[in-house]
């Protein structure tokens, strides 16, 4: 645990027990705040008071007004569509609102710090798709080189569930939008931007706020290197903003779609290789086209994130190489689940947005692909592209009538539930397809998270093939 100091003897409030509320909670009670907190949900209170929390409505008038500060978690909406009571019963009692990842970057350093030879680092890690992948393999990658490393965020722990670093040790943080856009401290010292495309836009007001929450971590944070992600605009922008001239080396560009000229420092995967240059001159390239945890272009856009990460960090090329080739996926993003008779079952249930589903359908020849779910902003009509290479679409989901009839040009067969989708698609594969679960829509029509989907997908896949 990481103590958060400075509110001694002070109240604070936390909104919110889940995993990062209660790690919040915890951490301040240990730097010596009293914690009030609550939860809209009866399960959340029951681990509050659980753990010794005075738990209490922190809307209710007069609650929040000796508070210090209110500590929000990441589910919570802080603005749009609508900011939560508490929230705004903090703005009227003019209590200042944070959340976990501004406590952590407040708590971090400490004073010991100043006798390490190599004190340690954060890289943060934030964008549209890709991010988890990115962010686990920085870590896997400082774990092969020997590099004392942690994983917390929006992936694995809470932030202020890790324990403290050392001597040149290396915290690796995914943050969502949710996180960047609240936290009242941003301090990394590598930050990565992925990739942007639509999402939780009714979160952030718009694709502009969106967008604006991901920039925080650079415009205010002010990372001592930037790994940026070139093939939007956005991040052509926030890769302009960044960088003093065409030479400035604080910046890494990183594409997976086209050749960066220039002076400045790149990294680019095209083909299958990844190729490194600085001052115009090819330094390194590593064939990505035969790492089993990283297939697929968009993967290969993850390599090059992390390579840039790591590369900043000191690490040389042969020991990234080596490190790629070890690194195994994370479960519910390309994960491989079984083969039979040339038939793949491919588990890519992270793929929540039609931008995260397009660059799955990308990474096979001929997909036998089950999709659907509940729809979010904008349909799937920009799914079109993607046709040629499906065989055909099993659609689940209680919207999968709606859905099937937006997917142009693709023939589709309205399953509904999961069990259907995986027995009809595994019936009709051929050698040489691959039966995808890349759903382009979230999951809580049915599931509770989408975790849960992909276990479904796992589930029955096995069934089916007689491995459960």
């Amino acid at each position: 645990m990481i103590p958060v100091p400075g509110f001694e003897n002070a109240t604070v409030a936390v909104l919110g027990l889940g995993r990062s509320g209660l790690s919040a909670a915890r951490a301040l009670r240990a730097g010596g705040a009293k914690v009030i907190a609550w939860d809209d949900g009866e399960r959340g209170r029951a681990a509050g008071e659980a753990e010794g929390f005075e738990v209490v409505d922190l809307a209710r008038p007069g609650v929040l007004a000796e508070t210090a500060s209110l500590v929000v978690s990441p589910g919570i909406p802080h603005l749009y569509p609508r900011a939560h009571p508490a929230i705004e019963a903090a703005w009227e009692a003019l209590v200042p609102v944070d959340n976990d990842i501004g406590l952590f970057f407040r708590a971090l350093g400490r004073d010991d710090w100043a006798m390490m030879d190599t004190p340690p680092r954060v890289v943060a890690v934030t964008g549209s798709n890709g991010k988890s992948t990115t962010s686990a393999l920085i870590h896997h990658i400082l774990t092969e080189a020997g590099t004392a490393a942690e994983l917390a965020g929006n992936i694995g722990r809470g932030v202020l569930d890790l324990d403290p670093p050392g001597d040149g040790a290396v915290i690796v943080l995914e943050l969502s939008s949710y996180q960047t856009d609240l936290a009242r401290a941003l301090t990394p010292d590598i930050a990565v931007f992925t990739n942007l495309s639509p999402d939780h836009l009714d979160r952030h007001g718009g694709i502009g706020g969106y967008f604006a929450a991901k920039r925080r971590l650079f415009s205010e944070g002010g990372p001592d290197r930037a790994v940026i992600g070139v093939d939007e605009p956005e991040g052509r922008y926030l890769a302009d903003q960044m960088a003093e001239g065409p030479g400035d080396e604080r910046l890494i560009r990183v594409s997976n779609t086209r050749k960066i000229a220039g002076e400045g420092w790149n990294v680019t995967a095209r083909k299958g290789w990844l190729s490194e240059t600085r001052k115009g001159r090819q330094v390194a390239s590593i064939d990505l086209r035969a790492v089993p945890g990283l297939p697929g272009a968009h993967n290969h856009q993850n390599a090059c994130a992390a390579y840039a990460a790591t590369r900043a960090l000191g690490l040389a090329p042969r020991v990234i190489e080596a490190a790629f080739a070890s690194f195994r996926g994370l479960p519910h993003r390309s994960q491989l689940i079984a083969e039979r008779g040339g038939v793949a079952f491919v588990n890519d249930s992270k793929a929540t947005n039609v931008d995260a589903a397009l660059m799955a359908l990308a990474a096979f020849p001929r997909i036998r692909w089950i999709c659907g779910g509940l729809m979010k902003e904008g349909g799937v009509d920009r799914l079109g592209p993607a046709a040629g290479a499906v065989a055909k679409a099993y659609v689940i989901g209680r919207e999968a009538e709606a859905f099937a009839r937006d997917l142009a040009g693709v023939e589709s067969e309205i399953c509904t539930d999961m069990a259907t989708a995986v027995a009809r698609a595994a019936a009709e594969a051929e050698p040489g397809d691959t039966v995808l679960l890349a759903p382009a829509a979230a999951s809580f029509d049915q599931y509770d998270n989408f975790e849960q989907r992909g276990d479904d997908f796992a589930a029955e896949v096995r069934r089916v093939l007689g491995l459960a």
